[in-house]
């Protein structure tokens, strides 16, 4: 059983390296995407102008007026001082041909006060690179790695890393258990502290010792001290890429979740888009009443509109809480587009224990719900997670080395054997 798991360990483990390098280095890196962003990018990020701050309502009509091929989508509701507005658009359909018109960028950077448009950048572009454009190029690259839309499909890339997160969730246990002692021959039972005795040598680093048994303790030992963290980063990659695919269906049959909107509406091609009849000024309004009458300290922080769904929703939170802070996310109200009727909501740690562990599953995976020092974690096991990769992979390939130069030598014994009986076959 042991070869068995060895087996499907070494091809599992080469199967996913190389996703999981990507992965875990790109992790590291956009856990302070924010904060990265405003140091490479402070021509849009900053606004310097003194005064007091235009609606946001007003500015993002004026993107509208200016840029009429293009729908807004995003509009910030608060801001933190200093810095600028950053509004979500998305290209409309052009009526002459049924496709979306090409804008060439999907968010608009405004000086809150004077109104001035700072900058446009098309978020998580794969080309070309940019120091704008960089920390969104790596996060979509985390997540779906870029693969284009194909035969009309654009989540080929989240299918993709979800069902390497499925294969890495399994893996992980295959690999824990391989840590484990051996069974030794004749020997049919062992005290717990023989036990324990055999297996410590599994947790520790031998630096005085060959490259390569080095290299394979940092992937042994660094493998089972972050065993836990690991399975729950591979879980919950898998739980997010998959969603509506594999894990909600999942969570259905087996807990109570309370789906949203966005879990039994379907979506809309994105050239087909769901016209919403109702302004964003009327949700606001709407949703401030509503948040009030629950009692919610938070103002409406953001609201979006997702046109394939006609669904707004607006978020509660002070300026600055939106990224980076502790827990499972802000408030949000859902509206419908047509009517403007409150049709769902999402209240942080509130609902069934699966509503609250689907809550969970984004801000465990990025290490916010700790806040700063969740992120940090999750920086450093960005780490791990390519270090584990790359020590993987030197093994194989030390192993494989071994065996190949083990086989030649069996094969040149036996040449030479047959050799040397050749001469005393022809005298007889």
């Amino acid at each position: 059983m042991r070869a068995v798991l060895t087996i499907v360990h070494r091809y599992a483990g080469l199967l996913l390296a190389g996703f999981l390098f990507i992965s875990g280095s790109t992790g590291a890196i956009i856990s302070w995407d924010h904060e990265l962003d405003d140091v490479l990018n402070p021509h849009l990020t900053e606004a310097h102008t003194k005064g007091t701050a235009q609606p946001s309502l007003d500015l993002a009509a004026r993107i509208a007026k200016t840029y009429p091929q293009a729908r807004v989508t995003f509009i910030p509701l608060s801001r933190e001082e200093g810095e600028s507005l950053s509004f979500g658009v998305e290209p409309r359909v052009n009526p002459a041909t049924g496709a979306l018109y090409k804008i060439g960028f999907n968010e608009v950077f405004v000086d809150p006060v004077s109104g001035a448009e700072l900058g446009r950048r098309d978020w998580g572009a794969a080309w070309p690179l940019s120091r704008e454009n960089i920390v969104s190029f790596l996060y979509v690259l985390h997540y779906s790695l870029h693969i284009p839309a194909m035969w009309g499909i654009d989540s080929w890339g989240m299918w993709l890393m979800g069902a390497i997160a499925i294969i890495w969730t399994l893996d992980s246990f295959v690999g824990f258990v391989l840590t484990l002692p051996a069974k030794r021959k004749r020997v049919t039972a062992i005290s717990f502290r023989d036990w324990w005795r055999r297996w410590t040598p599994a947790w520790k680093i031998k630096t005085t010792t060959s490259s390569f048994r080095l290299n394979f303790d940092i992937h042994r030992a660094f493998g089972l001290w972050t065993w836990g963290l690991l399975f729950v980063l591979a879980f919950t990659a898998f739980s997010l890429n998959l969603y509506r695919e594999v894990f909600y269906p999942i969570m259905s049959t087996v807990s109570q979740v309370t789906p949203t909107p966005f879990d039994t509406r379907t979506p809309t091609a994105p050239n087909k888009p769901i016209e919403a009849k109702i302004d964003f000024a009327a949700i606001v309004t709407a949703a401030r009443a509503e948040g009030t009458r629950r009692g919610w300290k938070e103002p409406p922080g953001n609201i979006f509109y997702s046109s394939p769904f006609g669904l707004y929703g607006v978020s509660f939170f002070f300026p600055g809480d939106d990224h980076g802070s502790a827990g499972v996310g802000p408030a949000t109200l859902l509206f419908d587009g047509a009517s403007g009727k409150l049709v769902g909501d999402r209240e942080p740690w509130k609902g069934t224990l699966a509503d609250i562990f689907v809550q969970a599953q984004f801000p465990v995976h990025s290490g916010r719900i700790l806040g700063l020092p969740g992120r940090i974690l999750i920086s450093i096991m960005g780490l791990v997670v390519a270090a584990l990769s790359v020590t993987g992979v030197v093994i194989w390939a030390r192993k494989r080395k071994t065996r190949v130069a083990r086989g030649q030598r069996s094969l040149k014994a036996a040449a030479q054997s047959s050799q040397t009986r050749s001469p005393a076959r022809n005298r007889l």
